[in-house]
């Protein structure tokens, strides 16, 4: 109830719950019987809109002793456009999309809404990445996931931004307060295992690898950090997962093409190399003719979504291919 106010003296509501903690929305279920909970709150931020995520939830309901696992997946768009509803042009009208294959293998998937470049820069994409993990943790009774069990998978800027979630758990400055409070430490963003899809790796070498100006202002990776990485070396370094990369990290499986014209093959490629020299169990497969987006390379498309649901169930579910 709101206290009552002195005379002439203008009254607020209180503030409501916090959306992390709002009731669920119903759920629309596909002829497959996947449940589809649209447009879930996952944090607040003051003066801004709420951070949301699609739940794609396998048909049978998880209890505690078949809980299911889950995967936070991460759109692309050069972290300045995009949203939870692409999972790429290759897969544009795709039914049954890729998140509700993987649902209905018995995966649960949550793809997240996070704040692009236009609206706030490095690491608030990442804060926001952390913050989506910690509300699945935090809902995993209600929603019958398995808190231990879940991995990051992205395209692009979502690609690099799933790696660092494998990467930088618990980092002071990384991890961000936004969303469901992780600090006393029993809400960890930690991910079991990753996947990336033509992912910018190493931030600072992005522009050189594609031939670009490294001190361009425009390029998308300027545009994240605020200025070109050239300028804020620091900061690139600090948003380059390559940068991070320690011998308890995840397994990861990077996935890209060798036509890339966007992001340069070499960003994986040379993050590969330093998972391995770290005796982290990394996989890097390239394909020859793809462009970013697996454009020109409609068996490259078909072939990552494959590639992808085979190492998932592999780590998350001990399903050997």
């Amino acid at each position: 109830m709101t206290p009552p106010a002195s005379a002439g003296t203008p009254t607020l509501p209180l503030p409501g719950p916090r959306v992390e903690w709002a009731a669920l929305p119903p759920a629309r279920t596909t002829a497959d019987g996947v449940r589809v909970l649209a447009g879930v709150p996952y944090a607040g931020l003051p003066g801004a809109r709420p951070l949301e995520l699609d739940l794609w939830l396998p048909a049978a309901p998880g209890t505690a002793a078949t809980a299911v696992p889950a995967v936070v997946f991460l759109h692309g768009g050069g972290w300045r456009l995009g949203s939870r509803h692409s999972v790429g042009p290759a897969y544009a009208g795709e039914s049954p999309s890729p998140l509700e294959r993987l649902a209905r293998s018995g995966i649960a998937v949550a793809s997240v809404d996070y704040r692009l470049s236009g609206e706030a820069v490095f690491p608030a994409q990442l804060h926001d990445a952390k913050a989506a993990v910690r509300w699945l943790r935090a809902r995993a009774p209600e929603l019958g996931i398995d808190p231990d069990r879940i991995a990051a998978w992205g395209e692009s800027a979502g690609g690099h931004l799933a790696e660092l979630l494998g990467l930088t758990a618990g980092h002071p400055v990384l991890e961000g307060a936004v969303g469901v409070d992780g600090s006393a430490g029993e809400l960890s963003s930690s991910v079991a295992a990753v996947v990336a899809w033509y992912a910018p790796s190493d931030v600072a070498a992005v522009a050189a690898d594609a031939g670009a100006d490294p001190l361009d202002a425009t390029t998308r990776e300027a545009q994240l950090l605020g200025a070109p990485a050239a300028a804020v070396p620091d900061r690139a370094a600090l948003a380059s997962p390559i940068g991070h990369v320690h011998p308890s990290a995840p397994p990861m499986l990077l996935l890209h093409g060798r036509a890339d014209r966007f992001v340069s093959c070499r960003q994986s490629e040379r993050l590969h190399a330093a998972l391995v020299a770290a005796g982290v169990g990394a996989q890097l497969h390239l394909y020859d003719d793809a462009d970013h987006m697996w454009l020109g390379a409609t068996d490259a498309a078909a072939d990552a979504v494959t590639r992808t649901m085979t190492f998932l169930h592999h780590h998350l579910r001990g399903e050997h291919p």
